[in-house]
């Protein structure tokens, strides 16, 4: 269950005005003609490891993907699921067969643009049974759904027929589930169900989706790229020859690499004409700069459904960056992360507007606040929020928890006098235990990130001042990008993980249901997203059972095992959530989106949606040439809002025209 979703927080937070281009941005509806307006231009941080889109789940891989390879269906501008290379699908009465026709003229082309061959059903087929046989981390969203798919990759049969996708004909592949999955349209939108062509496959082997080359991956989406050099550009051309080419307004996307050093460099470059849009910092020197040309344009993007959090490492093994003198005092870390009053204690003390305030300033310091791992608004429980839900639940563990807000956009859990009420339980139990004080924790920084460098210092301060530096010490622990990377982002298990606890990670929704999120921290699962808190799963971790986990995980699987009752469903995994907020082996802390930033892309005309990889695309983005107004922007999110209120209503009861 590793990461198309797990997302580097260095990254993706700080450039989240580019990433969100699909929620909003600029004001009015005019479209210029000019060669500017039919170029987008910014910044990426993360250099992808591949260009294999079936065996990487990173998000770094499928940002750049997403946009040259289509699936089955893809997002609209107000997030509903629309035929993309399906033209059309039928789901059966009971709501197990899933079957979709492909569109005619839908072909692939190579880098060159040169037209390869036909998108075939047997593409769909080819591309899961490959990523099956390579165990690609992104089969944790099928593999329990598709019939026989579980036992193929656990190698119980050999024979692939057995597993329930089936190219019926040249235009007609069909999915049969395990269990109905009124989410399962929102699954073809992720890499692990996108096409491949056998034949090509075949010929590049091990080289397929080199991450150097872009030769070595078949395009029948809207771009191709053009240009691609490590750490410093990528570069998109418009494919021409796109089944939907009417549809894609901007013909070159440039993208320069970006590692986090001068953030004015990103408003010079917008002010100068070479970006399309910039993130600002209300804290630069040159902030006051930026309001007196564009105090009318500075925009607020709304909050999107990628959630970061800290994490502890329950079962710490890697020590090649520390500030820990002696085995004891690792041994005395290791105890204090295993006690929850101890994690309790540092979730409290964690001040997470001062932190966000590094990055967007005090006035929007707030905005971009979640509490939660699933967003509180996700899904919705008989009218009333998961958030709600979860709050009713989390009470039960024990009056630490009453009052407390979950909702986004606020910090509901900062609490001093909280934080040293559950410190002064944790310390009573470790000094018992022999355990001896202060507890060191070692807290990865990206040296080349300012604002990565003083959101660590906030963290620190505001844990410090609050249980006393005479009880816990952070640790910050300088390192460049690619140690910094590896030791939490890129690592594999968690003997590479190299942290006390970790502000550097995040995950975004791969479908519509809460397991989407809680699930990626099962410990009973091999290949969850666990190995990031010290777990790897599946393997019955003793520090995960100290934690708690078998509950979690039982709370998990009766949850899952609802497959008829929504409201049942979303109600115990709300009690899922509640367990993992009380554990604080996680602390949430912020979400993407709900950054400033001016811009020149016209708002809302992008794809959207909360879930999938065909959401951050630039496919339907459409570019001017006037900085969007904030006042503008207002009017269009409000109008947006009503619209896609709308819309959704009518997608929703169009729904039943596809059961068979």
């Amino acid at each position: 269950m590793q990461k198309r979703k797990m997302m580097a927080l260095s990254g993706v937070a700080l450039l989240a005005a580019g990433v969100l281009a699909a929620c909003g941005s600029s004001s009015t509806n005019t479209q210029s003609s000019s060669s500017e307006a039919s170029t987008y231009s910014y910044v990426y941080a993360t250099d992808p490891e591949t260009l294999n889109y079936l065996l990487s789940n990173r998000a770094s891989t499928s940002d750049i993907t997403s946009n040259l390879i289509d699936g089955l269906l893809e997002n609209d501008t107000y997030g509903n699921y629309v035929p993309s290379l399906a033209e059309d699908w039928k789901v059966s009465e009971d709501g197990k067969t899933y079957t979709y026709t492909l569109r005619e003229g839908a072909k692939w082309y190579t880098a060159d643009g040169e037209e390869y061959a036909d998108v075939t059903a047997n593409d769909f087929v080819t591309g899961l049974k490959y990523a099956a046989e390579n165990e690609s981390p992104g089969l944790y969203i099928v593999q329990n759904s598709v019939v026989g798919l579980d036992a193929y990759i656990k190698g119980e049969t050999d024979d692939f027929e057995t597993v329930g996708v089936k190219a019926l004909d040249d235009r007609t592949v069909q999915y049969t589930l395990n269990e109905a999955e009124p989410f399962w349209n929102s699954k073809t939108t992720m890499n692990i169900l996108f096409p491949v062509n056998e034949e090509f496959l075949t010929t590049q082997g091990d080289a397929f989706g080199t991450a150097t080359d872009p030769s070595t991956i078949l395009y029948n989406g809207p771009y191709v790229i053009s240009a691609m050099t490590p750490k410093s550009s990528i570069e998109y051309t418009k494919n021409e020859n796109y089944w939907d080419a009417d549809s894609v307004s901007i013909e070159h996307v440039q993208l320069t690499f970006y590692d986090g050093q001068d953030s004015d460099s990103l408003y010079k470059g917008f002010d100068e004409g070479a970006y399309t849009q910039a993130r600002v910092f209300p804290n630069s020197s040159l902030y006051s700069t930026v309001k007196e040309k564009y105090g009318d344009n500075i925009v607020y993007s709304p909050q999107g459904s990628t959630t970061f959090y800290a994490l502890f490492n329950l079962d710490r093994q890697n020590y090649d960056h520390t500030a820990k003198s002696s085995d004891d005092e690792k041994s005395n870390t290791k105890a204090a992360i295993l006690n929850k009053d101890f994690r309790q204690a540092v979730s409290f003390a964690f001040d997470r507007v001062s932190y966000n305030a590094q990055s967007v300033g005090e006035d929007g310091a707030a905005k971009g606040i979640r509490n939660t791992l699933v967003p509180t608004d996700f899904v919705s429980i008989d009218g009333e929020s998961f958030g709600s839900v979860v709050e009713k639940e989390l009470v039960t563990y024990g009056t630490e928890w009453e009052n407390v807000n979950l909702a986004d956009g606020q910090d509901g859990m900062y609490n001093p006098e909280k934080a040293k009420a559950e410190f002064d339980k944790a310390k009573e139990t470790l000094e018992g235990e022999g355990v001896t004080f202060p507890i060191h924790l070692d807290v990865p920084a990206l040296q080349s990130s300012e604002i990565n460098v003083a959101q660590a210092q906030s963290f620190k301060d505001s844990v410090e001042s609050t249980l006393g530096a005479e009880n816990v010490v952070v640790d910050i622990q300088l390192m460049d990008e690619d140690v910094y990377n590896n030791a939490a982002y890129f690592a594999t298990n968690a003997s590479q993980l190299d942290y006390d606890l970790s502000l550097a990670t995040g995950w975004g929704p791969d479908f519509e249901d809460p397991s989407t999120y809680l699930d990626i921290f099962d410990t009973s699962v091999s290949g969850s997203h666990s190995y990031v808190i010290g777990v790897d799963g599946g393997s019955n971790s003793e520090a995960g059972k100290k934690a708690g986990f078998d509950d979690y995980n039982a709370m998990l699987a009766e949850a899952s095992s609802e497959t008829s009752d929504v409201t049942a469903r979303y109600n115990q995994y709300a009690k899922a959530q509640a367990w993992l907020v009380d554990s604080s082996v996680i602390i949430p802390y912020i979400s993407n989106g709900a950054t400033p930033s001016v811009r020149k892309t016209t708002p809302f005309t992008a794809a959207y949606g909360s879930v999938g990889n065909k959401r951050d695309t630039y496919k339907l983005l459409k570019v001017q040439e006037e900085p969007v107004l904030a006042s503008d922007y207002e009017a269009a999110l409000k109008k947006w809002e009503e619209e896609k209120a709308t819309s959704n209503q009518k997608a929703q009861e169009a729904l039943a025209d596809h059961i068979e």
